[in-house]
Protein backbone atom coordinates (compact mmCIF):
# COMPACT_ATOMS: atom_id res chain seq x y z
CA UNK A 1 0.00 0.00 0.00
CA UNK A 2 0.98 3.64 -0.31
CA UNK A 3 1.59 5.42 2.99
CA UNK A 4 2.09 9.13 3.64
CA UNK A 5 4.16 10.45 6.55
CA UNK A 6 3.63 14.07 7.56
CA UNK A 7 6.87 15.31 9.09
CA UNK A 8 10.54 15.02 8.10
CA UNK A 9 11.94 14.87 11.63
CA UNK A 10 13.91 11.99 13.12
CA UNK A 11 10.93 9.94 14.27
CA UNK A 12 8.85 10.56 11.17
CA UNK A 13 11.73 9.56 8.91
CA UNK A 14 12.53 6.54 11.07
CA UNK A 15 8.94 5.30 11.03
CA UNK A 16 8.89 5.77 7.26
CA UNK A 17 11.92 3.47 7.16
CA UNK A 18 10.10 0.94 9.34
CA UNK A 19 7.15 0.94 6.94
CA UNK A 20 9.34 0.75 3.83
CA UNK A 21 11.34 -2.11 5.34
CA UNK A 22 8.00 -3.85 5.86
CA UNK A 23 7.39 -3.64 2.09
CA UNK A 24 5.40 -0.44 1.55
CA UNK A 25 5.89 2.64 -0.62
CA UNK A 26 6.21 5.69 1.61
CA UNK A 27 6.07 9.40 0.76
CA UNK A 28 7.25 11.85 3.41
CA UNK A 29 5.86 15.39 3.38
CA UNK A 30 7.53 18.42 4.91
CA UNK A 31 8.39 22.03 4.23
CA UNK A 32 12.16 21.70 3.81
CA UNK A 33 12.86 21.45 0.08
CA UNK A 34 16.51 20.50 0.56
CA UNK A 35 15.69 17.67 2.98
CA UNK A 36 12.98 16.41 0.61
CA UNK A 37 15.48 16.35 -2.24
CA UNK A 38 18.07 14.54 -0.12
CA UNK A 39 15.61 11.87 1.02
CA UNK A 40 14.39 11.23 -2.53
CA UNK A 41 17.71 11.29 -4.35
CA UNK A 42 20.38 10.40 -1.78
CA UNK A 43 18.19 8.23 0.46
CA UNK A 44 19.49 9.94 3.60
CA UNK A 45 18.32 12.58 6.07
CA UNK A 46 21.63 13.74 7.48
CA UNK A 47 20.11 16.61 9.45
CA UNK A 48 17.96 14.28 11.58
CA UNK A 49 19.44 10.78 11.08
CA UNK A 50 23.15 11.14 10.31
CA UNK A 51 24.82 8.00 8.99
CA UNK A 52 21.56 6.19 8.22
CA UNK A 53 20.83 4.84 4.73
CA UNK A 54 17.11 4.89 3.93
CA UNK A 55 15.13 2.32 1.99
CA UNK A 56 14.75 3.33 -1.66
CA UNK A 57 10.98 2.83 -1.40
CA UNK A 58 10.92 6.13 0.53
CA UNK A 59 10.53 9.43 -1.31
CA UNK A 60 9.81 12.92 -0.04
CA UNK A 61 8.03 16.03 -1.25
CA UNK A 62 6.95 19.49 -0.15
CA UNK A 63 3.70 19.02 -2.09
CA UNK A 64 1.07 17.81 0.40
CA UNK A 65 -1.43 16.86 -2.30
CA UNK A 66 1.15 14.61 -3.94
CA UNK A 67 2.04 12.96 -0.63
CA UNK A 68 -1.52 12.35 0.53
CA UNK A 69 -3.14 11.25 -2.75
CA UNK A 70 -4.33 7.62 -2.64
CA UNK A 71 -2.68 6.97 0.75
CA UNK A 72 -4.19 4.10 2.71
CA UNK A 73 -2.45 5.24 5.90
CA UNK A 74 -1.54 8.80 6.86
CA UNK A 75 1.11 9.00 9.59
CA UNK A 76 1.39 12.26 11.55
CA UNK A 77 4.82 13.02 13.01
CA UNK A 78 4.86 16.77 13.61
CA UNK A 79 5.54 18.63 16.91
CA UNK A 80 2.50 18.21 19.14
CA UNK A 81 2.08 21.89 19.96
CA UNK A 82 2.19 22.83 16.26
CA UNK A 83 -0.03 20.00 15.04
CA UNK A 84 -3.29 21.86 14.77
CA UNK A 85 -1.82 24.75 12.77
CA UNK A 86 0.05 22.40 10.44
CA UNK A 87 -2.76 19.93 9.85
CA UNK A 88 -5.87 22.05 9.42
CA UNK A 89 -4.82 23.37 5.97
CA UNK A 90 -4.25 19.75 4.85
CA UNK A 91 -7.57 18.30 6.03
CA UNK A 92 -9.27 18.46 2.63
CA UNK A 93 -6.42 16.46 1.06
CA UNK A 94 -6.67 13.45 3.37
CA UNK A 95 -8.39 10.48 1.65
CA UNK A 96 -11.76 9.77 3.23
CA UNK A 97 -11.01 6.07 3.72
CA UNK A 98 -7.48 6.41 5.11
CA UNK A 99 -6.39 5.44 8.62
CA UNK A 100 -4.68 8.23 10.56
CA UNK A 101 -1.68 7.26 12.69
CA UNK A 102 -0.34 9.52 15.43
CA UNK A 103 3.33 9.36 16.38
CA UNK A 104 2.94 12.50 18.50
CA UNK A 105 3.32 12.51 22.27
CA UNK A 106 1.88 15.39 24.21
CA UNK A 107 -1.14 17.24 25.54
CA UNK A 108 -2.14 20.35 23.63
CA UNK A 109 -1.70 23.66 25.42
CA UNK A 110 -4.87 25.68 25.99
CA UNK A 111 -7.23 22.79 25.17
CA UNK A 112 -5.58 20.02 27.30
CA UNK A 113 -6.55 17.57 24.53
CA UNK A 114 -4.63 14.39 23.76
CA UNK A 115 -3.14 14.13 20.28
CA UNK A 116 -5.80 11.73 18.96
CA UNK A 117 -8.41 14.31 19.89
CA UNK A 118 -6.40 17.07 18.20
CA UNK A 119 -6.18 14.94 15.05
CA UNK A 120 -9.94 14.41 14.99
CA UNK A 121 -10.59 18.13 15.19
CA UNK A 122 -7.77 19.23 12.87
CA UNK A 123 -8.40 16.70 10.09
CA UNK A 124 -12.16 16.38 10.64
CA UNK A 125 -12.03 12.60 11.10
CA UNK A 126 -13.80 10.19 13.44
CA UNK A 127 -11.85 8.77 16.39
CA UNK A 128 -12.41 5.28 14.97
CA UNK A 129 -10.03 6.16 12.13
CA UNK A 130 -7.20 7.19 14.49
CA UNK A 131 -4.47 4.80 15.67
CA UNK A 132 -1.61 5.70 18.02
CA UNK A 133 1.91 4.24 17.96
CA UNK A 134 3.79 4.58 21.23
CA UNK A 135 6.38 2.80 23.33
CA UNK A 136 10.16 2.82 23.68
CA UNK A 137 10.73 4.57 20.35
CA UNK A 138 14.20 6.14 20.36
CA UNK A 139 14.54 7.00 16.69
CA UNK A 140 18.30 6.54 16.30
CA UNK A 141 18.20 2.99 17.65
CA UNK A 142 15.27 1.95 15.48
CA UNK A 143 16.85 3.57 12.42
CA UNK A 144 19.89 1.39 13.12
CA UNK A 145 17.50 -1.60 13.05
CA UNK A 146 18.03 -2.52 16.68
CA UNK A 147 15.29 -4.88 17.94
CA UNK A 148 12.37 -2.87 19.29
CA UNK A 149 8.81 -3.56 20.40
CA UNK A 150 6.06 -0.96 20.42
CA UNK A 151 2.34 -0.52 21.09
CA UNK A 152 -0.26 0.16 18.40
CA UNK A 153 -3.47 1.38 20.01
CA UNK A 154 -6.89 2.26 18.65
CA UNK A 155 -10.59 1.79 19.34
CA UNK A 156 -11.29 0.09 16.01
CA UNK A 157 -9.70 -3.40 16.04
CA UNK A 158 -9.56 -3.65 12.24
CA UNK A 159 -7.70 -0.37 11.85
CA UNK A 160 -5.39 -1.21 14.74
CA UNK A 161 -4.45 -4.56 13.22
CA UNK A 162 -3.97 -2.94 9.81
CA UNK A 163 -1.40 -0.49 11.20
CA UNK A 164 0.31 -3.17 13.29
CA UNK A 165 0.72 -5.38 10.22
CA UNK A 166 1.93 -2.44 8.13
CA UNK A 167 4.81 -1.63 10.49
CA UNK A 168 5.84 -5.17 11.42
CA UNK A 169 9.26 -6.20 10.14
CA UNK A 170 12.33 -8.15 11.25
CA UNK A 171 13.45 -5.55 13.79
CA UNK A 172 10.19 -3.77 14.74
CA UNK A 173 7.58 -5.76 16.68
CA UNK A 174 4.17 -4.11 17.33
CA UNK A 175 1.73 -5.22 20.01
CA UNK A 176 -1.91 -4.10 19.83
CA UNK A 177 -3.73 -2.36 22.66
CA UNK A 178 -7.27 -0.96 22.95
CA UNK A 179 -6.45 1.56 25.70
CA UNK A 180 -6.05 4.72 23.63
CA UNK A 181 -6.33 7.02 26.67
CA UNK A 182 -3.70 5.19 28.70
CA UNK A 183 -1.24 4.81 25.83
CA UNK A 184 -1.42 8.50 24.93
CA UNK A 185 -1.08 9.71 28.51
CA UNK A 186 1.94 7.48 29.03
CA UNK A 187 3.55 8.94 25.93
CA UNK A 188 2.87 12.51 27.00
CA UNK A 189 3.77 12.42 30.70
CA UNK A 190 6.89 10.24 30.40
CA UNK A 191 8.54 13.15 28.56
CA UNK A 192 7.95 15.38 31.57
CA UNK A 193 9.36 12.78 33.96
CA UNK A 194 12.42 12.42 31.69
CA UNK A 195 13.06 16.16 32.00
CA UNK A 196 12.97 15.79 35.80
CA UNK A 197 15.41 12.86 35.68
CA UNK A 198 17.73 14.86 33.44
CA UNK A 199 17.61 17.82 35.82
CA UNK A 200 18.57 15.61 38.77
CA UNK A 201 21.41 13.96 36.86
CA UNK A 202 22.60 17.36 35.71
CA UNK A 203 23.01 18.27 39.38
CA UNK A 204 25.13 15.17 39.88
CA UNK A 205 22.57 12.95 41.60
CA UNK A 206 22.95 9.22 40.95
CA UNK A 207 20.98 6.04 40.40
CA UNK A 208 18.95 6.15 43.62
CA UNK A 209 17.54 9.55 42.71
CA UNK A 210 16.91 8.44 39.12
CA UNK A 211 15.07 5.30 40.26
CA UNK A 212 13.01 7.34 42.70
CA UNK A 213 11.88 9.84 40.08
CA UNK A 214 11.12 7.15 37.49
CA UNK A 215 9.02 4.98 39.80
CA UNK A 216 7.17 7.89 41.40
CA UNK A 217 6.76 9.34 37.93
CA UNK A 218 5.05 6.14 36.85
CA UNK A 219 2.77 6.51 39.87
CA UNK A 220 1.82 10.00 38.64
CA UNK A 221 1.11 8.76 35.13
CA UNK A 222 -0.99 5.91 36.50
CA UNK A 223 -3.05 8.15 38.80
CA UNK A 224 -3.89 10.51 35.96
CA UNK A 225 -4.63 7.72 33.52
CA UNK A 226 -6.95 5.83 35.85
CA UNK A 227 -8.81 9.03 36.65
CA UNK A 228 -9.42 9.55 32.93
CA UNK A 229 -10.59 5.99 32.32
CA UNK A 230 -7.42 4.21 31.23
CA UNK A 231 -6.80 0.51 31.81
CA UNK A 232 -4.39 -0.33 34.67
CA UNK A 233 -2.58 -2.99 32.60
CA UNK A 234 -1.21 -0.34 30.24
CA UNK A 235 1.09 1.36 32.75
CA UNK A 236 3.56 -1.46 33.55
CA UNK A 237 3.72 -2.33 29.83
CA UNK A 238 5.65 -1.09 26.80
CA UNK A 239 3.80 2.22 26.48
CA UNK A 240 4.15 2.92 30.21
CA UNK A 241 7.20 1.64 32.05
CA UNK A 242 8.93 0.59 28.82
CA UNK A 243 8.81 4.02 27.24
CA UNK A 244 9.50 5.72 30.58
CA UNK A 245 12.69 3.71 31.10
CA UNK A 246 14.00 4.40 27.60
CA UNK A 247 13.23 8.11 27.69
CA UNK A 248 14.59 8.67 31.20
CA UNK A 249 17.76 6.60 30.83
CA UNK A 250 19.05 7.25 27.33
CA UNK A 251 21.29 10.13 26.22
CA UNK A 252 19.44 9.82 22.89
CA UNK A 253 16.33 11.22 24.58
CA UNK A 254 15.96 14.94 23.90
CA UNK A 255 13.79 15.36 27.00
CA UNK A 256 16.42 13.78 29.23
CA UNK A 257 19.17 15.80 27.54
CA UNK A 258 17.29 19.09 27.90
CA UNK A 259 16.68 18.40 31.59
CA UNK A 260 20.35 17.63 32.11
CA UNK A 261 21.36 20.96 30.58
CA UNK A 262 18.90 22.72 32.89
CA UNK A 263 20.39 20.89 35.87
CA UNK A 264 23.85 22.03 34.79
CA UNK A 265 22.75 25.65 34.94
CA UNK A 266 21.54 26.56 31.45
CA UNK A 267 18.38 28.58 30.96
CA UNK A 268 15.46 26.94 29.17
CA UNK A 269 16.21 28.89 26.00
CA UNK A 270 19.88 27.89 26.12
CA UNK A 271 19.03 24.25 26.82
CA UNK A 272 16.59 24.10 23.88
CA UNK A 273 19.23 25.54 21.55
CA UNK A 274 21.93 23.12 22.69
CA UNK A 275 19.63 20.07 22.69
CA UNK A 276 18.30 20.62 19.16
CA UNK A 277 15.08 19.11 17.87
CA UNK A 278 11.84 19.06 19.85
CA UNK A 279 11.80 18.15 23.56
CA UNK A 280 8.06 17.76 24.00
CA UNK A 281 8.23 17.56 27.79
CA UNK A 282 9.34 21.17 28.08
CA UNK A 283 6.08 22.32 26.52
CA UNK A 284 3.68 19.57 27.54
CA UNK A 285 4.53 19.83 31.24
CA UNK A 286 2.26 22.87 31.56
CA UNK A 287 -0.70 21.30 29.78
CA UNK A 288 -0.26 18.02 31.67
CA UNK A 289 -0.26 19.92 34.97
CA UNK A 290 -3.38 21.81 33.92
CA UNK A 291 -5.13 18.60 32.89
CA UNK A 292 -4.27 16.93 36.20
CA UNK A 293 -5.48 19.92 38.19
CA UNK A 294 -8.76 20.00 36.26
CA UNK A 295 -9.56 16.41 37.30
CA UNK A 296 -8.16 16.67 40.83
CA UNK A 297 -5.06 14.48 40.42
CA UNK A 298 -1.90 15.27 42.37
CA UNK A 299 1.27 15.28 40.23
CA UNK A 300 4.16 16.74 42.27
CA UNK A 301 6.98 15.84 39.86
CA UNK A 302 5.16 17.38 36.90
CA UNK A 303 4.39 20.52 38.92
CA UNK A 304 8.02 20.72 40.00
CA UNK A 305 9.21 20.62 36.39
CA UNK A 306 6.82 23.46 35.53
CA UNK A 307 8.16 25.46 38.49
CA UNK A 308 11.78 25.01 37.41
CA UNK A 309 11.23 25.72 33.71
CA UNK A 310 8.79 28.61 33.98
CA UNK A 311 8.83 30.01 37.52
CA UNK A 312 12.52 30.13 38.39
CA UNK A 313 12.62 27.38 41.02
CA UNK A 314 16.23 26.13 41.45
CA UNK A 315 16.68 22.41 40.75
CA UNK A 316 18.12 21.79 44.24
CA UNK A 317 15.01 23.35 45.76
CA UNK A 318 12.86 21.16 43.53
CA UNK A 319 14.45 17.93 44.80
CA UNK A 320 14.28 19.07 48.42
CA UNK A 321 10.61 19.99 48.02
CA UNK A 322 9.79 16.57 46.57
CA UNK A 323 11.47 14.78 49.48
CA UNK A 324 9.81 17.06 52.06
CA UNK A 325 6.28 16.15 51.00
CA UNK A 326 4.04 14.54 53.65
CA UNK A 327 4.64 10.84 54.25
CA UNK A 328 2.10 8.39 52.87
CA UNK A 329 1.74 4.85 51.59
CA UNK A 330 3.67 4.03 48.41
CA UNK A 331 0.51 2.51 46.93
CA UNK A 332 -1.47 5.79 46.96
Amino acid sequence: MKIAVLGMGAWGTTFAAVLADAGHDVVIWGRDQETAREISLDHTNTKRLPGVALNERISATTNAEEALADSSIVVVAVPSQSARAILMPLAHLVPSDSVIVSLMKGVELESDLRMSEVLCQSLNVELERVVVVSGPNLAAEIAAQQPTATVVSGIDPQHTRMVAQACSNHYFRPYTNTDLVGVELCGAVKNVIAVAVGMAQGRGFGHNTTATIITRGLAEITRLGLKLGAQPETFPGLAGMGDLMATCASPLSRNHTLGKHIGQGLTLEEAIAVTGGTAEGAKSCTSVAQLAKSVGVEMPITNAVVSVLYHGLPVDDMTRALLARPQKSELI
